[in-house]
C-alpha cells in the first residue's frame, strides 16, 4: 500500500504542477506581484491536500508568532522538496536564493522570474556572492521575507550539518533579523527516494537572532538553534503513533534530545 499511495502521489505532483503552471500562463504575466504570490500560494494548498488525502502525511507548524512580517532573512533546514511550497505558506511574501540554473526550466523559470526571486550562480563565487546580497537587500527593502538554505542543499535527516558562510554574509552585510526554521520534512519525503512516508510533518519558526552578533557568534547560534530544534523534532516524531523508519544516526540525535530536554527540567 506505501508504494501504491507514492506510485500515485508522485504522479498527482507532477500533473498538479503542469495544470498550476499551463493554464494561469495566458494572465499569470500581467497580474501585480501581490495577486501573482497568490499563485504558488494556491499550488502549496492543493499540493498539501494532495499529500494528505493520498499518503496520509499532514503538517504541523510550530511558532507560527516568532515569523515577522518585516523585512528579514529566513534560514530554513533543507531535507527534502517539501520545503519548496510548504515554507511559502510561513511566511507574508518570499523571495527565495535559488540556483540560477532553475531560471532556465520551461514555465517554472517563468514564474520564478516574475516573483524576483533571487538567483545565485555559484560558479561565480565571490561575485555571484556580491550580487546576491545586492539584489537581497533590494527585497529587504521591500518588506520581503528572503528564504536560504543554509546548507546550500538537501541533507539526510541525521546527517552532520554544514553550514556554508553566505546566510552569515547575508546576516552581516544586511543587517536585518533572521528568523531560523527546523524541520523534520527529510524523514517522509526522503532525498532522491521513491517513496512517501505517512504522518506529520513538523516545521518549527523559532525566535528571530537580531542584529548586533559577530559572523562567527551568528554562525554558532544559527546551528546550534536549527540543529537543536531538528533534534526535538525527531523525538517528536519518533513518539508519534504512525511514523516513518528512523535510521541510526536519527536515533542517535533522538537521545541527545531527551538528554538534552532532561537536563533542562532537572536545572
Amino acid at each position: 500500500m506505501l508504494y501504491l499511495r507514492s506510485l500515485l502521489f508522485n504522479i498527482a505532483w507532477y500533473i498538479n504542477i503542469l495544470l498550476h503552471m499551463v493554464v494561469q500562463l495566458p494572465w499569470y504575466f500581467f497580474l501585480s506581484h501581490k495577486a501573482a504570490q497568490k499563485v504558488p500560494r494556491r499550488w502549496t494548498a492543493s499540493t498539501h491536500w494532495l499529500h494528505k488525502i493520498i499518503v496520509g502525511t499532514d503538517m504541523e507548524v510550530i511558532g507560527e508568532e516568532n515569523m515577522l512580517d518585516e523585512g528579514c532573512i529566513v534560514a530554513c533546514k533543507h531535507q527534502s522538496i517539501w520545503e519548496f511550497y510548504a515554507v511559502n505558506s510561513m511566511v507574508r511574501d518570499s523571495a527565495f536564493v535559488l540556483k540560477a540554473e532553475l531560471m532556465k526550466i520551461p514555465f517554472f523559470g517563468w514564474y520564478v522570474s516574475k516573483l524576483k526571486h533571487i538567483p545565485i550562480r555559484r560558479g561565480d563565487k565571490g561575485r555571484a556572492m556580491r550580487r546576491m546580497i545586492a539584489v537581497a537587500r533590494d527585497r529587504i527593502e521591500e518588506d520581503r521575507q528572503i528564504i536560504i538554505f543554509p546548507e546550500g542543499t538537501r541533507k539526510t535527516p541525521g546527517q552532520e550539518p554544514d553550514y556554508r558562510y553566505g546566510v552569515t554574509r547575508m546576516y552581516m552585510d544586511l543587517n536585518c533579523p533572521v528568523v531560523p526554521i527546523a524541520l523534520n520534512s527529510g524523514l517522509y519525503w526522503p532525498r532522491r527516494k521513491f517513496l512517501r512516508h505517512p504522518g506529520t510533518i513538523r516545521a518549527k519558526i523559532l525566535e528571530p537572532i537580531m542584529p548586533g552578533l559577530s559572523a562567527k557568534q551568528f554562525a554558532a547560534e544559527l546551528e546550534r538553534r536549527i540543529e537543536e530544534a531538528c533534534d526535538e523534532l525527531y523525538l517528536m516524531a519518533s513518539q508519534d503513533k504512525i511514523h516513518p523508519p528512523l535510521n541510526e544516526a536519527v536515533m542517535a540525535r533522538v537521545e541527545k534530545a531527551k538528554k538534552r530536554l532532561d537536563n533542562v527540567k532537572s536545572s
